[in-house]
């Protein structure tokens, strides 16, 4: 009988450790990051997650959970992992900006779950990369929304550039019969008004420009665009970090030349006396990036979401329009943009371009 009691409990202690060690094998290979802790302390980290978190799995096991989370949000997590540990089924999920070991950030989804580690009772959190996921979803409210501001601007440009046409036509015939020099100052200003106007009608309304999706160096048109600033460098230190120039995009060629002067001379504009303005080209992950930095005045945090909106510039005489041309040509070719930004250190514009816009992959064509 005492045999018989060892045999049934050698099978069960053999198939708890079979249990284990298939538990262990399955999380190991897992593509998702999966970290097990306790008291915050991380008793186990799977290759994935070491990948993920740019670390050493040896220098991640035995540290704390907390580390990779931003100060003030250390609370939050705390209350999710309690939550686990008290529940027998996972959390809901959280969306979280974490720092990795090597410094970057990145956007995750995670949850946690309490499990059985050895004979302690402890929390698997589950870490999910969802980066892409975000920036889809910021396009398509970029998108949205210059779709929305569009729509606004047109119909008050075209109710407002008629009449100031019709006052620019009585001002002419004015002018033939009375040359007072006041009336060739009111042309001008009326002038300046009614290209803001056109201005504003071309970046609302990307579509009319009728120009055919051709073949674009743009490492060849990044370094002709540059020759245009010169008698504005003179106090400005240029880098130009060119690479993967094998590497063209198709598109709407002037469009994406008013973009890259639009941007070039923003940045060259944020540094009045002296700075350094740098243009990188690389080919990554199927898109063709360009980067435009600076080391000017930088743009305030609560201003960042305002940009690409018509009229609004931080500049004193700026109309804003120049970036919302930028915003609406990239997003017009199925582009992505991102601006990071820091008060008093300068700003940074990248833009991730499609080799082919999503219509030319469909119909295997390239003109309109």
């Amino acid at each position: 009988m005492n045999q018989l009691i060892e045999s049934i409990g050698s099978k069960e202690m053999l198939n708890k450790e079979t249990s284990e060690t298939m538990y262990k094998q399955i999380i190991e290979y897992s593509v998702e990051t999966i970290i097990i802790h306790l008291d915050h302390e991380i008793l186990y980290i799977n290759q994935a997650g070491a990948d993920f978190l740019k670390g050493l799995k040896e220098e991640i096991i035995g540290g704390d959970i907390l580390s990779v989370f931003h100060e003030d949000e250390k609370d939050l997590i705390l209350e999710r992992i309690m939550q686990g540990m008290n529940g027998k089924t996972a959390t809901q999920s959280l969306e979280q900006t974490i720092t990795r070991f090597d410094g970057s950030h990145v956007n995750v989804e995670l949850y946690c779950h309490p499990v059985q580690f050895g004979n302690k009772k402890a929390i698997q959190t589950v870490l999910r990369d969802i980066t892409i996921r975000k920036e889809t979803e910021k396009m398509l409210q970029d998108r949205q929304k210059l779709a929305s501001i569009g729509q606004i601007a047109a119909g008050i440009a075209h109710e407002v550039k008629n009449p100031l046409t019709s006052v620019k036509g009585f001002l002419q015939l004015l002018k033939e019969t009375n040359a007072h020099p006041y009336l060739f100052t009111m042309e001008s200003e009326l002038e300046k008004a009614i290209d803001t106007l056109q201005n504003l009608l071309q970046v609302s309304k990307p579509n009319l420009h009728d120009e055919p999706i051709i073949e674009i160096d743009v490492c060849k048109e990044l370094n002709s665009l540059m020759l245009l600033f010169q008698d504005k460098l003179y106090n400005i230190k240029i880098i130009m970090d060119i690479r993967d120039c094998d590497k063209h995009i198709f598109g709407k060629k002037n469009l994406y030349l008013k973009a890259f002067f639009n941007l070039m001379k923003n940045a060259i504009e944020a540094m009045p006396s002296q700075g350094i303005l740098r243009i990188e080209h690389y080919f990554q992950d199927e898109y063709v990036h360009v980067k435009i930095s600076d080391t000017g005045v930088g743009i305030p945090k609560e201003k960042m979401n305002l940009l690409g909106t018509p009229f609004f510039s931080s500049k004193t005489d700026g109309t804003g329009l120049g970036l919302t041309q930028v915003f609406t040509t990239i997003n017009d070719h199925n582009g992505q943009i991102s601006v990071h930004s820091v008060v008093n250190q300068g700003t940074t514009f990248h833009l991730k371009l499609p080799q082919l816009p999503s219509r030319c992959k469909a119909t295997s064509r390239c003109v309109d």
